[in-house]
C-alpha cells in the first residue's frame, strides 16, 4: 500500500470518530436542553405557588375578615330594626323615620 491510501484510511477513521463524537454531543446537548426546560417549568410552578399564597395572605384573608365583620354588623342592624316596634318611643323615633324614608326612596 502506498502512503496515500494509508493516509486516506486514517483520515476516514478520524472523520468517523469525530462524526460519532458529534452525534454523542448532539444527544447530550438535547438532553441538557430538556433538563433546562424542565427546571424552568418547575421554577415557574414554584413562583406561581408563591404568588397564590401571597395573594391569599394579603388580599383574600383581609377580605374574608371584612365580609365577616359586615355580616355581623348587618345581623345586629336587623335585630335592632326588628325590635323597633317594641320601643316605647317608636312614634317619635328619628331613626325609625329615617329608615322608613330610605326604604320608600329605594322602591
Amino acid at each position: 500500500m502506498n502512503t496515500e491510501a494509508i493516509l486516506s484510511i486514517v483520515l476516514a477513521i478520524i472523520s468517523m470518530v469525530s462524526g460519532c463524537g458529534w452525534i454523542v454531543n448532539r444527544r447530550k446537548y438535547k438532553q441538557e436542553v430538556e433538563n433546562l426546560k424542565a427546571e424552568t417549568l418547575q421554577k415557574y410552578m414554584d413562583l406561581a405557588k408563591e404568588y397564590v399564597e401571597q395573594f391569599r395572605i394579603n388580599i383574600v384573608e383581609p377580605l374574608q375578615k371584612e365580609v365577616h365583620n359586615l355580616r355581623t354588623e348587618i345581623n345586629q342592624l336587623k335585630d335592632a330594626i326588628e325590635k323597633v316596634n317594641d320601643c316605647p318611643y317608636r312614634d317619635n323615633c328619628p331613626v325609625r323615620k329615617r329608615l322608613h324614608n330610605v326604604t320608600k326612596s329605594d322602591v
